[in-house]
């Protein structure tokens, strides 16, 4: 499992989420509701106890921690932007 942040996504979240040069961010799993898919990504500053996966992109380290993991199956994720904002792809 590889954990990948774009160039782009890591600026949009610098200049529209209000994240800062060394801030951590945790990748997460969260209820979203009902459908398909119960459950979505989201994100939040936090300080890291035992992750799993990690990057370090324009100087904001993001990361992932094993209770997180189910939910991609063994796959990789990889956070882009789009038209509409943050992108969570699990290739």
């Amino acid at each position: 499992m590889k954990l990948d942040v774009t160039p782009s996504a890591a600026q949009l979240f610098k200049n529209e989420w209000g994240y800062q040069q060394g801030d951590q961010i945790r990748v997460f799993v969260r209820y979203a509701g009902e459908g398909d898919d119960a459950f979505a990504f989201g994100i939040g500053r936090d300080e890291p106890s035992s992750p799993v996966a990690s990057v370090n992109q324009d100087d904001l380290h993001f990361f992932m921690e094993p209770n997180d993991l189910w939910y991609l199956d063994g796959r990789d994720l990889t956070i882009d932007c789009g038209e509409e904002g943050i992108i969570f792809n699990k290739l």
